[in-house]
């Protein structure tokens, strides 16, 4: 063979191969292309799945992420010291009289909890009256409540629970005129009156739950001319709507109206323009932070609340009813507790609270890392 034969035949063969490795090529883009117009339509972009292919990026999904110090752990403070009774209603939740709070509540701030919210409940003979004389008696179980735990575990944040229907004889949320209707006027001096005196007993924040007009205003004024509105947090149960939801926490704390119910004072279920005007109003007036209650059912209101008060925590109290009805349909089977009380409480961190009243507290203390 002649050089020049050879060369070309060298030549030949290197052609022959670059054209099959080209038609392998060819071969494995169309694979690719086909395959990714089974998998996907339209552009790129709608590739998610490696976005949260793993434990800790599924975690970097979340706007919030829950933690400990973002919980507030309801405790309903009977005035007999040694009480420490089981609330039927409202699974795993006591009453309980000051000699049992710190046993209690011990093994809990070991764990992270970091703030409760007092609810005092009168059950002795007489506590009771018109005017709710008893929400701020210096002897009565909140203020003494506020002492004791300031005392015994002074990084505990504690909030007030600011209302008179625990202490009323009518169990309504203000003083009541002769017909039986609410006197706005009367009741928002008073409130103001019971939130001073929960503050000069220690409590880091009050949080008004009466829903009377203008109370965030006579609170804020009395805490400024009180030389104290500095230290004390005013926490406004702003967006706070009437409904079956509360049945739990009113067998627990005495408060059910004797006659009547609150839905001249608290928010109609589909009032979403008024909770609006209610959570603006509130800002308006001085409040420190804004609250939804019930949670789960008004999400669009927690939304509503953090797009109006952008520049405030939100808070959302999962009530009662939330509660018992979790415990209810998990121990029926429908669904696990933990998941659904995880699930639960994302979607209320996810509408745009960044506090959460809650009665898992002690359960999230251990599921929780931090």
């Amino acid at each position: 063979m002649s050089f020049s034969s050879l060369v070309s035949d060298i030549a030949f063969r290197s052609a022959e191969r670059d054209e099959v490795r080209s038609q392998v090529s060819r071969a494995k883009s169309y694979a690719s292309t086909a395959a990714t117009s089974v998998s996907i339509a339209g552009d790129i972009s709608s590739q998610l799945h490696g976005g949260y292919s793993h434990p800790l990026s599924r975690a970097w999904q979340a706007e919030r992420q829950l933690t400990k110090s973002m919980l507030i752990y309801p405790l309903f403070i009977s005035d007999q010291p040694d009480e420490e009774t089981l609330i039927p209603s409202l699974p795993n939740q006591h009453r309980r009289g000051l000699n049992k709070v710190v046993p209690y509540l011990t093994p809990l701030v070991e764990k992270g909890l970091k703030s409760v919210i007092l609810f005092g409940v009168p059950v002795a003979p007489g506590a009771k009256d018109a005017l709710g004389t008893s929400a701020d008696d210096p002897k009565g179980p909140v203020i003494k409540a506020i002492r004791l735990l300031r005392r015994t575990f002074p990084d505990l944040f504690i909030v007030a629970d600011v209302c008179l229907c625990e202490y009323t004889s009518h169990g309504h949320c203000g003083i009541l005129r002769d017909d039986g209707s609410l006197n706005n006027t009367l009741s928002v001096d008073r409130i103001s009156d019971v939130a001073m005196a929960y503050a000069t007993a220690g409590a880091h924040c009050v949080a008004p739950s009466d829903m009377n007009d203008g109370r965030i205003r006579a609170i804020k004024l009395k805490l400024i001319e009180a030389g104290i509105a500095h230290q004390v947090v005013l926490m406004s149960y702003s967006a706070k709507f009437s409904g079956c939801l509360y049945g739990p926490f009113r067998d627990a704390a005495g408060s059910c109206p004797s006659f009547g119910d609150r839905r001249c004072y608290q928010l109609p279920p589909g009032g979403r323009g008024l909770a609006r005007r209610a959570i603006t109003r509130d800002i308006n007036e001085g409040a420190d932070i804004i609250m939804v209650k019930p949670a789960s059912q008004y999400l669009d209101i927690i939304s509503d609340a953090k797009e109006i008060g952008k520049d405030l925590p939100v808070a959302a109290y999962q009530v009662s009813g939330e509660y018992a009805m979790i415990h209810a349909a998990a121990k029926a089977g429908v669904f696990d507790l933990r998941q659904m009380a995880e699930e639960a409480t994302q979607g209320i961190l996810r509408a745009g609270a960044s506090i959460v009243v809650s009665y898992f507290t002690p359960e999230f203390l251990d599921w929780l890392s931090n």
